[in-house]
Order: C-alpha cells, then sequence, then structure tokens
C-alpha cells in the first residue's frame, strides 16, 4: 500500500513524465493526395504530387502491365489479388510502371491510395500495416529497390507484415515491391560471415519472396524495342529529329545499356534540345 506521503510526489513524477512524452500523432488524413511518402520515424504521411507518366507510354513491357493491371483491378474491385514482386533489369519500368498504373486505376477507384516507404525502413512495416487496417482506404504499399543488405532482420519484418500475425494480412493494403534480384539478396551476402550463418539468411530471404504471389520479370531491352520506345515518346511529345534512331543509339551506346529509362533520358535531351516541355 503507498504511503500518503508518497502520493503526492508519485502524482508530480507522472505528471512530468506526460508532459516529457512526445504527443500522440494525429490521424492520418488521406484526403489531401492520392499518393504520400511514409516518415516511419514521425509515423507520419507526406503527401506527394501526382505521378505525371502515362501508363500507355511504357514502350515493350505489354505483357507485364497487362498482369499487374489486372491483378490491381481485382484489389481495387475488393476482390482477392496477390502482393507483386516486380523484378528484372534496372531501367525498365518496374517503379514507373506500378506507378502509372496506380494513377490510371485512380480515375475509376478514387479510394485507392498509395503509401511509398524506403526500403530502409522495411522494419516498421507490421506497425504500418496494422495502422492502414483499419481505414476505409484502399492502400497500396510501394518499396521500390527492395534488399536486404542487413541480412535476416528485414526479411523476418517483411514476412510478418505479409502474413499479417493471428489477424492475418489486412484485406485493404496491397504490397508492391521492385528489385532487380528475384530473391532479393545482396550479391555480397556471405561476405564477412560464417557458411551456416550465411546460409540461414539466404533461406529466410529466399523464403519472403515465396510470400509473393504475383512475380513478374522484366528482361533487359534489344535494339528494336529500345528504338521503339523512343519513337513512341517523340511522336507522344511532338519531337521531331533528322537521324533520331542513330542518335538514340549513340546514346544508348554512351550510357552503355539500353532501357526504358535511357530511351526517356534520350528524350528529355531531345526535348531541352528543342525548347519543348516535358511532363
Amino acid at each position: 500500500m503507498t504511503s500518503p506521503h508518497l502520493a503526492p510526489l508519485l502524482t508530480r513524477i507522472a505528471e512530468a513524465l506526460e508532459r516529457l512524452a512526445p504527443p500522440a500523432p494525429p490521424p492520418a488524413d488521406f484526403s489531401t493526395a492520392r499518393m504520400f511518402r511514409h516518415d516511419a520515424a514521425r509515423n507520419a504521411f507526406i503527401p506527394a504530387v501526382d505521378y505525371p507518366l502515362a501508363i500507355d507510354l511504357l514502350i515493350g513491357v505489354d505483357r507485364q502491365k497487362a498482369r499487374f493491371v489486372a491483378n490491381l483491378q481485382r484489389f481495387a474491385k475488393g476482390l482477392p489479388a496477390n502482393n507483386a514482386l516486380l523484378w528484372g533489369v534496372r531501367g525498365t519500368g518496374k517503379s514507373s510502371m506500378a506507378k502509372a498504373a496506380f494513377m490510371e486505376a485512380t480515375l475509376t477507384w478514387p479510394e485507392l491510395k498509395l503509401i511509398e516507404i524506403d526500403r530502409d525502413e522495411v522494419a516498421a512495416l507490421p506497425p504500418l500495416f496494422d495502422c492502414l487496417r483499419a481505414r476505409g482506404e484502399r492502400f497500396v504499399v510501394l518499396c521500390d529497390d527492395l534488399s536486404f543488405e542487413d541480412g535476416a532482420a528485414a526479411a523476418k519484418a517483411l514476412k510478418s507484415a505479409l502474413e499479417g500475425g493471428v489477424a492475418g494480412p489486412p484485406d485493404n493494403v496491397l504490397f508492391v515491391a521492385t528489385s532487380n534480384r528475384r530473391h532479393l539478396m545482396p550479391r555480397d551476402h556471405a561476405e564477412g560471415r560464417g557458411l551456416i550463418a550465411a546460409a540461414e539468411d539466404a533461406e529466410e530471404e529466399v523464403s519472403v519472396s515465396d510470400r509473393f504471389g504475383l512475380w513478374i520479370g522484366f528482361p533487359a531491352m534489344d535494339q528494336a524495342a529500345y528504338l521503339e520506345a523512343v519513337r513512341g515518346y517523340a511522336a507522344r511529345f511532338g519531337l521531331a529529329a533528322e537521324n533520331i534512331d542513330r542518335r538514340a543509339l549513340q546514346w544508348s551506346l554512351a550510357r552503355g545499356s539500353r532501357s526504358g529509362r535511357v530511351a526517356w533520358q534520350f528524350i528529355r535531351d531531345l526535348a531541352g534540345e528543342q525548347g519543348q516541355p516535358l511532363p
């Protein structure tokens, strides 16, 4: 039983601790934008501007677009859908396709919201999913360039979020990740670690990729697809130049790769040369 002489002191200590405690964050307001960035340190959702690239500008990935859009539309309708892993060569439009498809879907389903998280904040996914579970909106949570540089701890956090614990995964959240690697592991995974520890981490990380029901691969662009992308961009924005194919190929040779990103960078250079604004 507490001494009556201690009661006032304990009350003052409790009041001081309450003053020192950070205030609870205000309820998230998702009416201000369609896309948000999650700040895990502050548990805040920062509005972002709409993604400007139209999905029909992504050329050479028609099969990938069809699979991703069909899955996203099922999710938007409240039907069963799979978390998606978009993997493959850098610059082939993985992140662009996810954002552009989302923007197009919001024209039909305005209750859709996209939340982008940093790959270093994967550990914050379980509480984020719990926070979103009670909301009336439907959320696409996007993690760009996901990999597990820190080993199995981040992999366990992601697996926990995707499985949802005893409550199961939230029905109103679709997780989408992009990665240059199909199994999300860094190339120097085994360096500096014992073989057994590295093998256990590898098994943990590979088991996470198995939690994605939809895997969509993005292979490297060949020359024909690269030039088709350049011509498509040029036609869309009213750009013309002599020997545009030759110039585009010279641009790709200087960059050492052919991809949708390199095609877009060439178009930006051409538009700047001609004084033409782009979105």
